[in-house]
């Protein structure tokens, strides 16, 4: 284990995937960690992704968010996977209250790195399959 910018690191990324079927307008949460974590490692917002890195296999993903271990969002704004703060007048990292509000936030670079806890991404090639099994679960138990 090694100590990387004053907390723990282990030397292996881990993140949770948040999977997006617009087909079916489901999501699921997967778990991706070890060499299947590695596969995201270095990859930006809008780059396509084999799914078997999140066990669904014959389906592509797309990157489309993500945040940090702190919460902080994913920008595609921003270059690299560096916080940089940044004037925002709304979309990623702010909701205005009132027309002409502008905010100095603190968000990452596009590129997904160690320091990142969350994945968004959507299927964009294959069927996911997930979710059809609890809509033909819950159409068994109707009748």
């Amino acid at each position: 284990m090694l100590f990387i910018g004053g907390r723990l690191n282990p030397g292996m990324a881990d993140f949770k995937v948040v999977v997006s079927d617009p087909a079916t307008g489901r999501t699921e949460q997967f778990e991706a960690d070890g060499q299947d974590a590695n596969r995201f490692l270095g990859r930006e917002l809008g780059d396509e992704v084999d799914g078997g890195a999140v066990g669904l296999d014959g389906t592509t993903l797309e990157l489309t968010g993500g945040s940090d271990d702190a919460g902080r969002p994913l920008h595609a704004d921003v270059a690299g996977p560096a916080l940089k703060e940044v004037l925002l007048e709304g979309g990623v990292g702010f909701d205005p209250s009132r027309d002409g509000e502008r905010k100095r936030v603190t968000v990452r670079g596009r590129e997904i790195s160690e320091a990142v806890a969350q994945i968004n991404v959507k299927v964009v090639d294959g069927d996911a399959g997930f979710g059809e099994d609890e809509a033909d679960e819950d159409a068994d138990a109707e009748e």
